[in-house]
């Protein structure tokens, strides 16, 4: 039986005898019981922290792996095989996964000035991307992420905590229970802080945000089909209760919700299939 402990950021899985021995240390010093004094302790965290793409927490913040630019799929199939899907199996999605998903949302894709995965008008770049990680929802070496509301920082490619814990009922509860929400081990939740845009453009950059974040969305439902992973778009959800729980400032708007996990029953369309079905629509 494997036990998690949580260290910082990361729940470390050790095994029963190295949990019994970091109990009875920390009993005997006095210090409280979640952190694991044992040797196999160390090890676990020194792998964690190897600069191989592996985990590495700095100044409290998750540094992400950095993300491929060459997936195992072509981009067409991507096109081919995506749909909205709702049912997700029960498993963790890896950090490299969870990394890929956020660079494809709205990562950086020119290193001069900035700019992202998605165009945005006068690239004034009004969104801001949360992952709400559900407990085990993530997993890295020897352990998962801690669950809770993590803000996205495009710019470092990192995550930083706003709100720990299993956030996944009450988001549930918020998006009306639609129950992919409270399944999934991934929620990425876009908001907007309009200004950024309507200061440049008025009341029509209300319009040019509605198009960012479409742009990032399916930027999430392609990049998650070359995974092998499914996600769907939730806009029904109660907007002032959904900021409250993912730790938003008063200036952002939700938008939109996306569950991310594997799915039960992938979606496959052949070259064949589309070509018979072009075929009998032509007559």
């Amino acid at each position: 039986m494997k036990y998690l402990f949580p260290e910082g950021l990361i729940l470390v899985r050790v095994s029963r005898r190295t949990a019994i021995r970091a109990i009875l240390a920390s009993l005997a010093v006095g210090l409280t019981l979640p952190w694991i004094l044992a040797a196999d302790y160390y090890e676990s965290r020194r792998k964690l922290r190897k600069p191989t793409g592996e985990t590495v927490v700095e100044n409290g913040r998750i540094l992400l792996p950095p993300p491929t630019l060459k997936g195992e799929i072509s981009l067409e199939e991507a096109m081919a095989n995506r749909r909205s899907l709702r049912e997700y199996l029960d498993e963790p999605i890896t950090l490299e996964e969870l990394s890929q998903l956020l660079w494809a949302a709205y990562g950086i894709t020119e290193i001069r000035w900035g700019f992202k995965t998605t165009p945005s008008a006068g690239a004034t770049y009004p969104l801001i991307v949360y992952a709400v990680l559900a407990p085990r929802g993530v997993a890295v070496p020897g352990g998962y992420l801690a669950s809770g509301s993590y803000r996205y920082d495009p710019h470092t490619h990192s995550l930083g905590l706003v709100r720990r814990g299993d956030l996944s009922g009450d988001l549930y509860e918020a998006g009306l229970r639609q129950e992919w929400i409270r399944d999934a081990p991934l929620n990425l939740v876009f908001t907007a802080i309009y200004e950024r845009t309507t200061d440049y453009y008025g009341s029509r950059g209300v319009r040019y945000v509605h198009m960012e974040v479409g742009h990032a969305g399916q930027n999430v439902y392609l990049q998650a089909t070359a995974l092998g992973l499914g996600t769907v778009a939730v806009g029904a959800f109660h907007d002032d209760q959904v900021a409250r729980i993912i730790g938003a400032s008063p200036r952002e708007k939700p938008l939109y919700i996306m569950p991310v996990g594997r799915p039960v029953k992938p979606y496959r369309l052949s070259r064949e299939e589309l070509a018979d079905y072009i075929a009998s629509h032509r007559g």
